[in-house]
């Protein structure tokens, strides 16, 4: 058994659709669970449709209701040609989701008020309507496929924007649902990031989640491997959409792919790897526009020989938060005390920097709302400053302290900008470091023709 994930960008009209299913054609007689997200930008714009109709604005948010609608009856009216049954299907379910979603939006905007669960329950639409869709067409193209509901299988508590998984549950119903259903079928469809809590109310795992459901699946499932399908060739030495020149990786280890996705890469959701790596499943990055590519195959660390630098992750935005007192010179405690007060308020920190007197740590800007009070708490027993506008590179690879001269190369090549703090000891995999927000672009320029051109 494989597991297949298809994001936005790989099902995002018919055409791409039909792409897939000639991907999953080439893998029978292979055992195959299929993960869909929904259609490209689709998330994004029943995230704007609830926050319009939280204002009051029903008709603003049922305008966007309504292009949604057209754009998958559209799909649908391209994909199934003659077929007239199962078209017929797909219309009238895809009617019947939308006339839900319009209740929603109704009651939304009535209130005027969006809880968790009700923004939950709307930004699942998305892809209940793209796997609905796709199942269909699959079968129609003549592959032996059965749909399930991920909110049936991916079980999690009842933080219902960022569910945290049940493995236990989950591994039970993935281990039922593949037992059943490849006695008769080749292909399981099922959802990305949507999940249900343990009392059957609709959660998500958050946004990316759907590589996250990938990897349980195959955890759960015994996959012998996992493929991400994106619209890039695989992960890259930098993001190639700022610099041109960036190369497909062939082969990276857990350790390296779980360093760049935490610190910035945008291909694989962070939590990702972990699943994999706790069966030791390989995980491959394809590209659905080019199927024909190798993409990028990741390993366990042993099976990977090569060490040194394999890419240069970053985050556009980060704050950096300095905390000074003079009461942690000989003092134990001192630093538990500060990450109490950031587990406290549920904000993850990324890099940190220690001395005597001073603990400086970055936090991304995207994660950073509930700052002000983490900062007046941290303000009782430490001064406390804060710089904005600074964003966070990492240059990852594989055994990067026993490399001789690698901290000399690093900052040889960026000596003209200003680096505002550092942190490499605790990890062998990366050196981290933050810059000006402004020179982000030619710091990461300098750094690839260094190490890459």
């Amino acid at each position: 058994m494989i597991v297949m994930k298809f994001g936005g960008t790989s099902v995002k009209d018919s055409e791409a659709i039909e792409r897939v299913i000639g991907i999953l054609k080439s893998k029978l007689p292979k055992k195959v669970v299929v993960v869909v997200s929904a259609l490209s930008k689709v998330t994004d714009t029943l995230t704007q449709t609830a926050t319009l109709a939280a204002a009051g604005k029903y008709s603003e948010a049922m305008e966007l209701v309504l292009e949604l609608l057209k754009r998958h009856l559209h799909m649908i009216d391209r994909l199934f040609g003659e077929n007239l049954k199962l078209k017929g299907e797909a219309v009238s379910i895809t009617n019947q989701y939308f006339y839900k979603l319009e209740e929603y939006i109704k009651v939304v905007s009535v209130i005027e008020e969006l809880s968790d669960l009700s923004l939950a329950k709307i930004l699942a639409f998305g892809e209940l309507l793209s796997s609905n869709i796709i199942y269909r067409a699959m079968v129609n193209a003549g592959l032996a496929t059965r749909y399930s509901d991920a909110r049936t299988i991916i079980i999690t508590n009842s933080d219902f924007l960022k569910g945290e998984p049940n493995i236990e549950i989950i591994a039970s119903k993935v281990k039922e649902l593949v037992d059943r259903e490849f006695i008769s079928n080749d292909f399981i469809i099922t959802q990305g990031f949507i999940s249900g809590t343990v009392d059957g109310k609709d959660a998500i795992l958050g946004r990316g989640g759907s590589d996250y459901t990938a990897a349980l699946i195959g955890r759960a499932g015994g996959a012998t491997e996992i493929e991400i399908w994106t619209d890039v060739d695989g992960i890259h030495t930098t993001d190639p959409r700022m610099i041109s020149k960036a190369k497909s990786i062939s082969v990276m280890s857990f350790n390296e792919a779980a360093e760049l996705s935490f610190f910035g890469a945008k291909v694989l959701h962070p939590a990702t790897i972990q699943p994999a790596v706790e069966k030791g499943i390989p995980i491959r990055v394809l590209n659905s526009l080019k199927p024909e590519q190798r993409g990028t195959l990741i390993l366990m660390d042993d099976q990977v020989e090569s060490s040194g630098v394999r890419a240069i992750s970053f985050k556009e935005s980060v704050t950096v938060v300095n905390i000074f007192s003079l009461k942690m010179l000989h003092s134990s405690g001192f630093l538990n005390r500060i990450f109490e007060i950031f587990g406290k308020y549920s904000t993850s920190v990324d890099i940190v920097s220690t001395s005597e007197v001073n603990v400086s740590l970055t936090v991304d800007s995207a994660n950073s709302s509930r700052l002000p009070k983490i900062i007046e708490e941290l303000s009782l027993f430490a001064k406390v400053s804060v710089m904005e506008d600074k964003a966070q590179i990492s240059v990852v690879g594989k055994n990067l302290k026993e490399i001789k001269g690698l901290v000399e190369r690093v900052f040889g090549a960026i000596s003209d900008y200003n680096i505002t703090m550092i942190s490499q000891g605790s990890s062998n995999v990366n050196i981290s470091f933050v810059i000006f927000r402004n020179e982000l672009t030619n710091v990461v320029r300098c750094l690839h023709k260094e190490f890459f051109e």
